[in-house]
């Protein structure tokens, strides 16, 4: 088993902690586990081959090193800018990431640890079973770069932790650090960081014990209220591509790249 995910989808590392689970591990500590465009497509489609294989009940999606997950590249949003069809293509993606971890039949926990931002917070917020690290901190980095808050958040945020908070963290790009990530219900559960690991574990191995099509039909179920907010999804997603084409974009990433704050023109034609 894991051995063809390893061949298949080579950006992660793979291993089975228990019977019938298999764990993702970003792999890229040097970069903070920053997704190129080969890694971003790998975290799309993989739940695909997951759903239809009878050898897995239960997934954890984890990290190696000081980070979960920093997100696209610098050169992968910098192709986003400047080609078209790079922009059409960031659209399927991250449209098709969303819709298959949501329909991926098998349980999903993300164990996270130091940053998540990016794709890789896509994915642990989406996970049926999410634990954080109290010392770990998630953010919706897109108005720091300068597009519309995509990828899933104006829907899963709201769902999660309220529109009140959804508004306050995904306008004003405020990080929210574990204790208080558990306690808005961002996330299910908030561990001391040396037991983030062992939980993930323990909750992985009691889902693979537990009645197989129960399970299952209870996440297809629960994940109805994504699948009506699809809408809103859609329509941030597609505004968020649209940013990547503005001015605004183009001065967020280069303020990332010269590590300076970003200015913004405040004069907006909206």
């Amino acid at each position: 088993m894991l051995e063809r995910y390893a061949e298949k989808f080579p950006a992660f590392e793979y291993d089975s902690p228990s019977e019938r689970v298999l764990r993702i591990t970003f792999n890229k500590p040097e970069t903070y586990n920053s997704l190129d465009s080969a890694g971003h497509r790998q975290l799309t489609y993989i739940w695909r081959d997951i759903d239809e294989d009878p050898d897995i009940s239960c997934v954890i999606l984890a990290a190696k090193g000081k980070a979960f997950s920093s997100g696209g590249d610098f050169g992968m949003i910098k192709k986003n800018i400047e080609n078209w069809n790079d922009t059409v293509g960031a659209w399927k993606e991250a449209r098709d990431l969303v819709y298959n971890i949501i329909n991926c039949s098998k349980p999903i926990i993300s164990a996270v640890n130091g940053v998540a931002v990016g794709a890789g917070l896509v994915a642990a917020l989406l996970a049926d079973i999410s634990i954080i690290a109290k010392s770990a901190r998630v953010l919706d980095g897109h108005v720091r770069l300068g597009v519309a808050a995509g990828d899933v958040a104006c829907i899963n945020w709201v769902i999660l932790a309220g529109m009140a908070k959804a508004k306050y963290h995904l306008l004003t790009n405020e990080p929210v650090f574990g204790e208080e990530a558990e306690r808005m219900g961002l996330f299910s559960l908030c561990t001391e960081d040396d037991e983030l690991t062992a939980k993930s574990e323990e909750v992985a191995a009691t889902l693979a014990n537990g009645a197989p099509s129960a399970i299952r039909w209870t996440k297809l179920a629960l994940n109805n209220w994504y699948r009506m907010a699809m809408p809103t999804f859609e329509n941030s997603l597609a505004l968020e591509m649209l940013g990547f084409k503005g001015p605004e974009a183009k001065e967020g990433l280069a303020s990332h790249l010269e590590k300076r704050p970003p200015n913004f023109d405040p004069n907006s034609p909206l």
